[in-house]
């Protein structure tokens, strides 16, 4: 197929499957029909185990999507097909780019669209084109709205046979979900990478080029490179120091003060925020001082070495507040944002166990940005396959902390457990209250591609 048949057909899926509808299944099989696409038009483009893995994190992110249509299975699904898509046409790039192109691709659609050059066939206009079009098609339509109008009013049963037909048409609409359909569609197959792209791609290798290898420049005109290194070596140290303290009374705070326990959520708070900012800035301190030529720098051992006890240092703390939010969960049972910090701390180890491996092999500041897109994507994938929501509900009703009824009843996909527990409460204002029956209804009453599936395996009261 060319690629304006493939924009056109993609279209026209695009239009049948969302016409009056809305989100649910049919994003599901949209996704799928586009990942289909691409296996089978491109599949002499698979050359590496990651495109085989980028198909089927795609079909599953598209069932979860059917299934929860929640945020976090969308974000999961555009990834997973966007990054299929950008890894089949254009291998060679780094992964990193897909972000600033589907935002550029984002704006600049709406131009490229008007140049036809880039997507439309260039063929010549024959001089019988008009003839064709006069013979084939005008000539015949004119004769059959006569002949139809007089046949109309000669017999009333063959008038009739046309009378009870109507189109449910709204133009407005359909003409607005067609054009989102040709604009998703303009800009998934035909997107656009420019030249700099190509151009600024080495820069994000994992592995320096020789010339940087074989030479060392300095960062600051006014610090030659025996100044800077020392300055490093200093800064790192008094960092180390400044750490080191910091771990001792934050861990004793942590486990030796004696604590109100409504004061456990405000602190647990501030230090958790307090280590997020400072492995972030950890991290940003080591890619300063090994973004090139200190990575090779003979002189630079002492340097490498307080990196890596900075590192472990900063390993120490993560661990630290990843039990200060364990203490939280056991006092409080578990929410979504203490999954959450659970959750960046845990890529933090990652990324310091990545930065630690550059300082040991040699690599780029890209090689770690490159390797944490990934385990970012994963973190994306295990939220939307996961119910977070039911499995939250679960823990706490077994230990029996975090059981507030609005708690609860805010939670997502939990609705068989929640109406189970409220059902051994004896207050019977909370189970009418936060009685879920109308809107479990209202999901299975949607039509089949604007559905949740996860609703239409959740039981009713049958009344």
């Amino acid at each position: 197929m060319k690629k304006h048949q493939i924009i056109l057909v993609s279209s026209l899926v695009f239009v049948l499957l969302f016409y009056k509808e809305s989100l649910g299944v049919n994003l599901g099989i949209f996704a799928i029909f586009l990942t289909a696409m691409i296996c089978f038009l491109f599949q002499e483009r698979f050359v590496s185990r990651t495109h085989l893995i980028l198909v089927v994190t795609s079909v599953l992110s598209a069932i979860a999507f059917a299934w929860y249509g929640d945020f976090p299975s969308f974000l999961a699904l555009a990834l997973s097909v966007l990054f299929l898509q950008f890894k089949t046409q254009h291998n060679e790039l780094k992964i990193l780019q897909v972000f600033p192109l589907i935002f550029l691709n984002g704006i600049t659609s709406l131009g490229r669209i008007l140049i036809f050059s880039q997507w439309l066939p260039k063929k010549e206009v024959k001089n019988d084109t008009l003839k064709k079009f006069i013979a084939y098609l005008f000539i015949p339509l004119v004769f059959l709205v006569l002949f139809f109008t007089v046949y109309s009013f000669g017999s009333n049963h063959f008038s009739s046979l046309f009378e009870n037909y109507t189109f449910d048409i709204d133009p407005p609409v359909l003409f607005l979900i067609s054009a989102v359909g040709f604009y998703i569609s303009f800009s998934f197959w035909n997107y656009w990478v420019p030249d700099f792209s190509f151009q600024y791609n080495s820069k994000l290798d994992n592995d320096f080029d020789a010339s940087v290898k074989n030479n060392h420049k300095n960062t600051f005109s006014f610090l030659d490179l025996d100044f800077e290194r020392r300055s490093g070596e200093i800064t790192l140290l008094l960092l180390n120091v400044m750490l080191l303290v910091f771990i001792a009374t934050y861990n004793y705070e942590q486990f030796f003060e004696s604590n109100e326990i409504f004061q456990l959520s405000a602190d647990t708070h501030e230090r958790v925020n307090a280590v997020i900012f400072s492995i972030t800035m950890a991290i940003g301190v080591i890619l300063f001082y090994f973004k090139s030529g200190f990575n090779f720098d003979e002189k630079a051992s002492k340097l490498k070495n307080l990196s890596k006890i900075w590192i472990v240092l900063n390993a120490v703390l993560i661990v630290s507040a990843l039990l200060k939010n364990a203490e939280y969960v056991s006092f409080f049972g578990f929410t979504y944002k203490r999954l959450g910090v659970f959750a960046f701390l845990i890529l933090a180890v990652i990324g310091l166990v990545f930065t630690f491996y550059k300082i040991m092999k040699q690599k780029t500041n890209a090689f770690l940005f490159n390797q944490m897109v990934w385990f970012f994507y994963g973190t994306i994938l295990l939220c939307s396959y996961v119910n977070w929501g039911n499995l939250i509900t679960t823990y706490n009703i077994s230990v029996n902390k975090g059981v507030e009824p609005y708690f609860l009843f805010e939670l997502n996909f939990n609705d068989e457990q929640r109406e189970a527990y409220f059902k051994t409460l004896k207050n019977e204002t909370i189970k009418k209250e936060y009685h879920n029956e109308n809107s479990i209804l209202s999901h299975k009453n949607d039509s089949f591609l604007s559905k949740a599936l996860y609703y239409e395996f959740i039981a009713t009261e049958t009344k």
